[in-house]
């Protein structure tokens, strides 16, 4: 629900961030030419086209329950084998794949074990699974200086601060419980340099993911009143929001 939005508005609003993750995340799956990849939550494709440039469209998947992601998708790469679905209940045969990849997608999940363990069944043995959330929990997201306002304004707000794979050691254990082996565990930074305020502010506006979703379901006044407080937190701009994920690699067995 909170993601049936344009692509090109989820762009704006995480995409510029992942596009800075994404040949982290590939570089810790070990995805090389030669290569079979899928891309799980691919949202509007900022991994999947790193792995594209990696291996070919035509050996990359992808899936995502949004149907204007998959649309994208099939758009912006032609030839990946990109099809509607959750974590939880891939749409592929058991053991397609060198290695499944999902970036910003855990916290998302119904249930985060099962969508691990999921794209673990359809990756070959040996293959590697590779998950990333941001540190949600350690206020270093680029969304933290959202939630910290809207809680000031309204201490109800239910934010993302606190979810399952937003601490150190979280992602490692969703793995472990999986049944993944050599589990390992790095942080990976993302920059992203905004010129204005308003170039940080005006996605929001778009209703994209929690926060979009909570930020226009709220009364003009609150709007006004959350960006104020983000306005005072980060200033006129140019600034960047230093932000890290957790990101976990595990093996096949």
């Amino acid at each position: 629900m909170t993601f049936d939005v344009p692509a090109a508005a989820y762009d704006r609003f995480m995409g510029r961030y992942s596009a800075t993750l994404s040949p982290q995340l590939a570089d810790l799956a070990g995805v090389a030419d030669g290569q079979r990849v899928v891309d799980v939550g691919c949202g509007s494709g900022m991994l999947t086209a790193e792995l594209v440039g990696r291996v070919g469209a035509d050996a990359v998947a992808a899936v995502d329950p949004s149907e204007a992601f998959v649309a994208a998708i099939q758009e912006r790469h032609p030839g990946v084998d990109v099809r509607p679905g959750v974590a939880e209940r891939l749409p592929f045969p058991d053991d397609g794949f060198d290695a499944a990849l999902c970036q910003l997608v855990v916290h998302f999940m119904t249930d985060p074990v099962a969508g691990l363990r999921e794209m673990a069944r359809v990756t070959r043995p040996g293959g590697t699974v590779v998950a990333s959330v941001w540190d949600l929990v350690g206020n270093r997201s680029p969304i933290s200086p959202f939630w910290l306002a809207a809680r000031e304004i309204d201490p109800d707000a239910r934010s993302e601060l606190e979810v399952r794979g937003g601490r150190e050691g979280d992602l490692s254990a969703i793995l472990t419980d999986a049944g993944l082996g050599d589990v390992t565990e790095v942080e990976q930074p993302a920059v992203v340099e905004h010129p204005t305020f308003d170039d940080w502010w005006q996605p929001y506006s778009l209703g994209v993911g929690p926060a979009g979703h909570y930020l226009v379901a709220q009364a003009a006044d609150r709007q006004a009143a959350i960006r104020a407080v983000c306005r005072d937190l980060l200033g006129a701009g140019p600034f960047s929001i230093p932000s890290v994920a957790w990101a976990a690699r595990g093996t096949v067995a």
